[in-house]
C-alpha cells in the first residue's frame, strides 16, 4: 500500500517539488500507509474529491488562518477540516484566545505552507503555523489532500496522519 501511485509517476516541477519530495520521504521514513492518486491538475475540494473517487467528507480542507492576540501578537493556525464542512472562525478564535481572526492572506498563507493555493498540505513544516484538526476529520479511515501538487494527491490512514501531524484537536467547523 505504500508509496504505490494509480497512475503513470510524474516527477514533480515547480516550486513545490521540494515538499512534495519531503512529504514522501517523511511518510516512508515514518512507516505511514499511504497510496499516491494522479489526476488532472485541481484544488477545488468538491472537484478533487470527484476525481480522485471518494466522499467529499473524507479530503483534508486545509485553510490557513490569522489570530490576533491583542494588539502586538499574531499567530498562524492552519486548520484542517472536513471537505464537506465550513469552517468555524469564530471557534478558532476563541480557541485562541484571540481578538481577531480573517483568513490569511493569500501571499503569507502560502509562504507558511510551502506552496500554492489548492496544494496545502495537512502537515505543517513552518515553525509558526500550529495545526489544528477538527475531530470529524479522522471519522473515516483514510483522508485525501494535494501532495502540495495540484496533480498528485495523497489518500492517508487517519490513524497515521494524527500520529505524523499531532494536530491539536478541536471542534472548528460548522454543520455541513
Amino acid at each position: 500500500m505504500s508509496g504505490e501511485s494509480s497512475g503513470g509517476i510524474a516527477e514533480p516541477e515547480g516550486p513545490d517539488a521540494g515538499l512534495y519530495e519531503r512529504l514522501i520521504a517523511d511518510l516512508e521514513a515514518s512507516g505511514a500507509r499511504y497510496r499516491l492518486i494522479d489526476h488532472p491538475p485541481e484544488g477545488r475540494t468538491e472537484m478533487v474529491s470527484a476525481l480522485r473517487g471518494h466522499d467529499v467528507a473524507q479530503a483534508a480542507k486545509c485553510l490557513i488562518v490569522m489570530v490576533k492576540i491583542g494588539k502586538k501578537q499574531t499567530r498562524y493556525v492552519l486548520a484542517v477540516v472536513p471537505g464537506d464542512a465550513r469552517l468555524d472562525l469564530q471557534a478558532v478564535k476563541t480557541l485562541l484566545e484571540g481578538s481577531y481572526v480573517a483568513f490569511a492572506e493569500r501571499g503569507k498563507a502560502e509562504e507558511l505552507a510551502g506552496s500554492v493555493s489548492g496544494t496545502v498540505l495537512p502537515f505543517s513544516y513552518h515553525p509558526s503555523l500550529e495545526v489544528i484538526a477538527d475531530p470529524a476529520l479522522l471519522r473515516a479511515p483514510e483522508l485525501f489532500f494535494n501532495a502540495a501538487r495540484l496533480d498528485r494527491s495523497i489518500a492517508l490512514v487517519s490513524d497515521d496522519y494524527q500520529r505524523l501531524a499531532a494536530p491539536r484537536l478541536a471542534a472548528i467547523t460548522t454543520a455541513p
